[in-house]
């Protein structure tokens, strides 16, 4: 019975791959014609000669930290935020404004960054400031999250044991709860920005400034050359980006 299965599931897939190629119009034929191969292996040639003049290097060097200051403002600005939401988020000022901060924390973070861009492309125009408050949105409602549930598994008996001591609740705050609950939310801000690094490159597609645009400008010219090193610059600022998080982590986060 299970083999009748297994050969009947197998039959189904071939038929669902069949009727896949049939109904996209696909001709495997006309895509493995010598001419075809030809202008792929000349497009593939030109996209793997990178442009490394120095006007073109200078020009990606520029947008290189126009990206990585879209992604660290953006971050910046989403943690600052992120906080102050998730402070009512975690139940600290009771219910309506619980439910009230969660809500607008899982509004900001159920529309990706590039809806938020594209919608702030056209209530900021063009350029960095778009990306970045997109990244700040989108970030801000992330990091709202993991924050409220990193406050709601904090122990409460250090706060408690201030405000009894006299202390409001700022200084319980600050002083009980922020310095057991630092090194997670530092983690989690660094995270995010790796993870806004990458973002920050595609952004520029809607018009929102860095690498992306760069690329996007390029590949609509075909100018493969120029594309080919805004990519790599691309690979090079995440590989660094990754390295400064993963020992900004080891020093601070794990000390």
């Amino acid at each position: 019975m299970n083999r009748l299965l297994n050969v009947v599931m197998v039959l189904c897939i071939g038929v669902a791959v069949v009727a896949s190629f049939v109904y996209l119009g696909i001709d495997l034929g006309e895509l493995g014609d010598s001419g075809n191969l030809q202008r792929m292996a000349a497009y593939a040639q030109r996209f793997l000669s990178p442009d490394l003049s120095p006007g073109h290097l200078q020009a990606i060097g520029h947008g290189a930290l126009e990206t990585l200051a879209m992604s660290a403002l953006g971050t910046l600005l989403a943690a600052v935020f992120g906080l102050l939401l998730a402070l009512p988020a975690a139940g600290r000022f009771g219910w309506p404004l619980q439910s009230a901060s969660r809500l607008v924390l899982n509004a900001l973070r159920a529309v990706p960054e590039l809806v938020w861009a594209a919608l702030m492309v056209l209530a900021a125009g063009l350029g960095p400031n778009a990306g970045t408050l997109a990244l700040a949105l989108h970030t801000t409602g992330v990091l709202g999250r993991l924050f409220a549930e990193a406050l709601e598994n904090t122990p409460s008996e250090p706060a408690d044991a201030i405000r009894l001591q006299g202390g409001n609740a700022v200084l319980a705050f600050c002083y009980g709860t922020l310095p057991n609950l630092l090194p997670q939310l530092l983690a989690y801000v660094l995270y995010r920005w790796e993870n806004n690094i990458r973002m920050a490159s595609v952004l520029g597609f809607v018009g929102a400034g860095g690498l992306g645009q760069m690329l996007y400008v390029s590949l609509s010219l075909f100018q493969e050359a120029q594309g080919s090193t805004v990519i790599l610059a691309m690979l090079l600022l995440v590989l660094a980006v990754d390295t400064l998080s993963g020992w900004s982590r080891q020093r601070w986060v794990k000390a």
